[in-house]
C-alpha cells in the first residue's frame, strides 16, 4: 500500500465515521412521534402561574431573589410530567385542585387572590397538615401533595442560575477541595 492509497482509505473511514455519527444523532436524538407529542406541557400556564407564586411564598423575595425568579412553576411543569410516576402525577394534580379548594373555605378567596399574609398563613397550616400525614403513614403510601410542592420549590430553586448564584455562594471554577474549610455562622452554602 502506498502513501496516496492509505491516504485515501483513512478519509474513509473518517468521512464514514463523520456520516454515521450524523445519522445516528439524527436518529438518536429524535424522539418518536408518541413522546413528541406527550413532551408538551402538563400544566396550562393558568397552573404554571399559580406554582411560581406557591414557590414564591415557600421561597420568598428577600436579599436575594425568591422562587419565581428562578421559574419553579416551568420547572415543576418539566418535572412533574417528566419524572413523576402516573400514580404522583395524578396526586400533584389533585392536590393543586384541593389546596385552592381549601384555601377558597379558609380564606373566602382563591390562593391568587390572597395577600402574601394570608397565602403564608395558609402554608403553615398546610405544612403541619402534611408533617402529620407524613409521621403517620406507612412506607407504601404516596408523599403528600404539600410535600411534593415543597420539595420541587427547593430543588428548582437552588439548582437554578438564580438560586446557585445568588443565594448560595458561587465559584465558576472551583479550586481544589478543603474537607477543613472554616466555616463561620451565617455564612451561605457553596453551589460549587
Amino acid at each position: 500500500m502506498d502513501r496516496r492509497e492509505a491516504i485515501t482509505k483513512v478519509s474513509w473511514l473518517l468521512g464514514g465515521t463523520i456520516i454515521g455519527a450524523n445519522l445516528f444523532l439524527e436518529i438518536g436524538c429524535t424522539p418518536s412521534p408518541e413522546k413528541a407529542a406527550s413532551a408538551g406541557s402538563f400544566f396550562n400556564t393558568d397552573t404554571i402561574a399559580l406554582l411560581d407564586e406557591m414557590g414564591e411564598t415557600i421561597l420568598p423575595a428577600t436579599s436575594t431573589p425568591g422562587a419565581k425568579a428562578a421559574k419553579v412553576g416551568e420547572f415543576m411543569n418539566v418535572m412533574v410530567r417528566d419524572c413523576y410516576t402516573p400514580r404522583d402525577q395524578g396526586i400533584f394534580r389533585e392536590g393543586l385542585e384541593r389546596m385552592d379548594e381549601q384555601c377558597k373555605k379558609e380564606q373566602g378567596k382563591s390562593f391568587m387572590e390572597c395577600s402574601a399574609a394570608e397565602r403564608t398563613a395558609f402554608f403553615t397550616k398546610m405544612d403541619a397538615k402534611q408533617k402529620a400525614y407524613m409521621e403517620s403513614k406507612s412506607p407504601e403510601q404516596p408523599s403528600h401533595y404539600f410535600r411534593m410542592l415543597k420539595e420541587l420549590t427547593m430543588l428548582g430553586f437552588f439548582t437554578s442560575e438564580v438560586g446557585a448564584t445568588k443565594a448560595l455562594r458561587y465559584v465558576a471554577i472551583p479550586g481544589k477541595y478543603d474537607g477543613d474549610y472554616p466555616y463561620k455562622k451565617g455564612d451561605k452554602a457553596w453551589a460549587t
